[in-house]
């Protein structure tokens, strides 16, 4: 699958010249699977630590830590739970995690995946709505009924491009993006901060929309230029409650 990065559909704004710059967000996702056992304890230690589990979640470290929810049960073998939280700093993300896994649920989760970035304002002009780069600094969840998130790496010989002829490409890309409305992309950069280089969340209430978005984005010059977009996670949005209860 060779779909989008950074430079992805609707992603795209002109870097701001000369303007001050802005605060940015850490957004991370973290994917969760639980330990068989779990299952197999009695209905009162379970909804012991389930309510643990949920106090901290609700709680979002006092505020700090927009945290959202959603189950991958049934539709990833290596994932169960994915949290999407975002917040000013790094500290109240590793703080929060360290209470999660302190719970009686906590116990029994293992991390199987995480995937962290930052929020900024792309290098690429988005001609069709030119708007968009304000967006692109804080992070606001459509909170659509489904979302796929995936890393993103492109290859090296795509920086060896001159940043005219990398606008030229992304012209199409984001062209192509555009025909999808109902497909919010969330962009996040991960250089330096983790193994990607950006981490790309897509939420819609319209798995098929998508579906037929990456097909039409295969056939870009874009794809040529990428280098890894797996894995891919296909996740449901739940509420705290439904997501705990989803793990059995």
């Amino acid at each position: 699958m060779r779909p989008t990065s950074s430079e992805s559909p609707s992603a795209g704004a002109v870097h701001g010249q000369g303007r001050a710059p802005l605060p940015r967000q850490y957004v991370l996702f973290t994917f969760y699977k639980i330990d068989p056992a779990w299952r197999r304890l009695s209905a009162e230690e379970k909804q012991k630590g389930k309510d643990e589990f949920l106090s901290v979640l609700e709680d979002r470290m006092g505020g700090t830590v927009m945290t959202h929810t959603y189950s991958t049960v049934g539709l990833r073998a290596n994932a169960e739970l994915v949290l999407w939280r975002i917040a000013s700093d790094l500290e109240p993300l590793q703080e929060m995690t360290a209470r999660l896994l302190s719970t009686g649920l906590g116990a029994y989760l293992e991390s199987t995946d995480s995937l962290l970035g930052q929020t900024k304002r792309s290098v690429y002009v988005d001609k069709l709505n030119p708007e968009h780069e304000e967006s692109r600094i804080y992070v606001r969840p459509a909170q659509s009924k489904y979302i796929f998130i995936y890393p993103f790496v492109k290859t090296r010989a795509w920086y060896q491009m001159s940043k005219h002829a990398r606008q030229g490409v992304m012209d199409e890309h984001i062209e192509v993006g555009n025909r999808y409305p109902s497909v919010k992309l969330n962009t996040i950069y991960s250089f330096g901060l983790d193994d990607q280089e950006f981490v790309v969340a897509f939420e819609t209430d319209h798995p098929s929309d998508f579906l037929d978005l990456v097909m039409e984005l295969r056939e870009t010059e874009g794809s040529l230029f990428t280098e890894r977009d797996t894995p891919i996670y296909t996740a449901i949005l739940r509420s705290f409650n439904e997501a705990v209860e989803m793990l059995g």
